[in-house]
């Protein structure tokens, strides 16, 4: 065989071997990265007093099985807030979380007095149009009561004003009502010049989770809320910085 036929052979085997051999470094570096993350992971619950449950990875999305209906939300919150992981999703439903002790009491004090006699509104010819069923009109619906009352927040903070936290519970009582095949996402934003980039973007975070806690206290089933924290990379100016957004997923 001649020279010159020799390397026509020798060329196309070197472009396989290498291409082999790149997609061998690939495979070990994406497995090197999940056994960090589940190795973090463990640690971190471990760390919280969590360790009856399992996580699993698919790259840096992590899912979570396994862990008692009391401990899934915490432990939900641990893993999403180690270093690495994107996101963080539960198989199963959870005991839903009790509103914090410091949230307002909306429930009336009581009163010596018996409450009088409630009686029927007057009837009218006119009646509430249905909720939505489809995906684009349940957002649409989402849009304009954020638009009417924005879900808001304290300056540099992740605790919501009286007004973002009444807003939040409508939101939640209008979306329990939606189908139960559709799921949510709500994303965090904070204000640029409050800090450095990953502070901001742990704030944006613990403000979505905020919201997804009111969200999963009135009538949404953990399973169908995920969150996420953008930091201050999307400004929108002025108080709407401090802001969260709810997506039909």
């Amino acid at each position: 065989m001649s020279g010159g036929r020799r390397w026509i052979l020798v060329v196309p085997i070197a472009v396989l071997v290498t291409a082999l051999l790149a997609g061998v470094v690939t495979w070990a570096q994406a497995g090197n990265i999940q056994r960090d993350l589940a190795a973090d992971t463990q640690a971190a619950l471990t760390q919280a007093g969590l360790q009856k449950g399992t996580v699993t990875f698919d790259g840096r999305d992590a899912t979570l099985s396994g862990f008692p209906p009391d401990q899934a939300l915490k432990a939900l919150e641990v893993v999403q807030n180690v270093d690495g992981v994107r996101a963080a999703q539960l198989q199963g439903d959870v005991v839903p979380v009790a509103p914090s002790a410091s949230a307002p009491s909306t429930t009336a004090p009581p009163t010596s007095a018996p409450a009088p006699p409630t009686t029927e509104p007057p009837t009218t010819s006119a009646t509430a149009p249905p909720p939505p069923t489809d995906k684009a009109g349940v957002q649409a619906e989402i849009d304009r009561m954020l638009a009417e009352t924005p879900i808001t927040f304290e300056p540099d903070s992740a605790r919501l004003t009286p007004e973002g936290e009444q807003a939040a519970r409508a939101v939640a009582v209008a979306l329990a009502k939606s189908p139960d095949t559709f799921r949510y996402r709500v994303t965090g934003h904070a204000a640029r010049g409050t800090g450095s980039a990953s502070g901001a973007l742990k704030l944006s975070r613990d403000r979505a989770r905020a919201v997804t806690r009111i969200l999963t206290t009135n009538g949404l089933t953990t399973k169908r809320v995920t969150y996420r924290g953008l930091g201050d990379t999307r400004p929108a100016g002025g108080e709407e910085d401090r802001r969260v957004e709810i997506t039909v997923v």
